[in-house]
């Protein structure tokens, strides 16, 4: 079962401890997915997540981060290899929370 799908296009950003990749979602879509699912949140306020960035497609979580008042979508390497993504690339994102 899915839940509401969302798309937005994004900057790949690197976390300053090196090694992860984040998007971060405009404030619109948080704040949506905020006020439909904060009942449904797990670990560390996650939200699982079904993402598609060109033709890569993957289940992940999405986490809060306060200092960008915002959720941050993690990109793993794979992916990032996949599409050719690095920090500043700008790439379209779509995502279905799971339900």
């Amino acid at each position: 079962m899915a839940g509401s799908q969302y798309s937005f296009d994004a900057q790949v950003w690197e976390h300053h401890a090196g090694s992860w990749y984040f998007v971060s979602l405009p404030e619109d879509v948080a704040d949506e997915i905020e006020e439909r699912y904060a009942h449904r949140v797990g670990g560390f306020g996650s939200v699982r997540v079904h993402v598609t960035i060109g033709a890569s497609r993957w289940s992940t979580s999405l986490f809060p981060d306060k200092s960008r008042a915002t959720y941050v979508l993690p990109v793993k390497k794979a992916i990032r290899t996949a599409e050719e993504l690095d920090a500043g690339s700008r790439t379209r994102v779509e995502l279905v929370v799971a339900l």
